[in-house]
């Protein structure tokens, strides 16, 4: 998936396993590989970020429930990119290319509307040429125009069975 030369884009195409470098006056981040160092980082990013989104329900209760979902699902089977700023992780997705599932893409919320999310489903795209398929809370319109601009439709509709809410699912083929 290259991109047109001459389309005006503030990303450089990059070979699919090279760190994709993004600079604007938001933020300036490297999309690179999850390292196990990144666990703790990415875990409370994760807690964070839904928290911002959802500030009537308490994750903090769910830390060591997402702890092991993450070491025993997600790192055991997906692949992981993350993006970077100077010091800190400002973003992650997951996604599993043989299921074309993309289980979590996380941005901190100082970066919402930065082009952190678009970048790093960009790049869950490159790492699933053949499709990507998500589930998305039915209440969570922000996340659902986000997709929508990024090529997703909605193909049906289901209950999350962790937590009962009623979810879209959402897919892009290329």
């Amino acid at each position: 998936m290259s991109r047109n030369p001459d389309e005006r884009s503030e990303f450089r195409d990059l070979p699919l396993h090279a760190p994709l470098v993004r600079r604007s006056a938001h933020v300036d981040c490297v999309l690179r590989g999850y390292a196990p160092h990144d666990e703790d980082a990415a875990i409370a990013l994760w807690q964070r970020t839904w928290q911002a989104a959802y500030p009537q329900i308490d994750f903090a209760e769910r830390l060591a429930w997402w702890r092991e979902r993450w070491r025993s699902e997600l790192v055991a089977s997906a692949e992981i990119v993350v993006a970077q700023s100077e010091c800190a992780i400002v973003g992650f997705v997951t996604v599993e290319p043989r299921s074309l599932y993309l289980d979590q893409l996380v941005v901190a919320p100082e970066h919402w509307g930065s082009g952190v999310g678009g970048a790093l489903l960009d790049r869950a795209k490159r790492l699933s040429p053949s499709g990507l398929d998500l589930d998305v809370n039915t209440d969570n319109a922000r996340a659902l125009r986000f997709y929508q601009k990024h090529g997703f439709s909605i193909g049906g509709t289901g209950v999350n069975p962790i937590s009962g809410n009623a979810v879209h699912r959402m897919s892009w083929r290329p």
